[in-house]
């Protein structure tokens, strides 16, 4: 079976890309194998799971990979320093258990992170709506003031040139009145 799709990624299939990365970080695999198994389960090779990871995923589940990380660590601290595989583990009769508390604890923090930036997003995107609509009143006010800035521009114009020939009217008749009253005085 070949596995390449074009689509584009769901939500649900994101969330189970950070799902299957995250359980391998936790117990010690590798990235590459999470691509493996996510790209057989939806039908994508591992090369576009890793590229998704890498350019979208990651970032959203960075407080669950630092998690991830702590709960690899306790692990080791767990079984010892030698490196295993999840199918590999062990379990000392000696070692101390993780605590349950402290698991269940981390993982109620990490899912209220994750239902904060939820509501964060939802909240943006309704934000984002809003000043769209915003946005599309203010251009719409903008263009009705451009067009009456333009009629206004126009009398203006249409005024002034008025106003000139107004001026020039009252200087000819001022100027036949001097030119009059010159006549009547007596010459000299």
């Amino acid at each position: 079976m070949t596995t390449t799709r074009q689509d584009a990624w769901s939500k649900d299939e994101d969330i189970l890309l950070a799902e299957i990365v995250l359980r391998h970080i936790r117990e010690g695999g590798t990235q590459l194998q999470a691509f493996e198994e996510v790209g057989k389960l939806l039908s994508r090779t591992s090369a576009a799971c890793g590229f998704r990871w890498n350019s979208y995923v990651r970032k959203q589940y960075k407080s669950g990979i630092e998690l991830a990380k702590k709960q690899r660590k306790q692990l080791k601290k767990t079984i010892g320093t030698e490196e295993y595989t999840a199918d590999e583990v062990i379990v000392k009769p000696s070692a101390s258990p993780i605590p349950v508390q402290n698991q269940f604890d981390e993982m109620m923090l990490y899912l209220k992170d994750l239902y904060d930036k939820a509501s964060k997003w939802e909240q943006e995107n309704i934000d984002s709506s809003t000043v769209k609509e915003k946005t599309k009143e203010l251009e719409e006010k903008l263009t009705i003031l451009k067009k009456e800035n333009e009629e206004l521009q126009s009398e203006l114009d249409s005024m002034e040139g008025a106003y000139k020939a107004l001026v020039e009217l009252m200087e000819k008749a001022r100027q036949m009145v001097v030119f009059k009253d010159e006549d009547k005085l007596p010459k000299v």
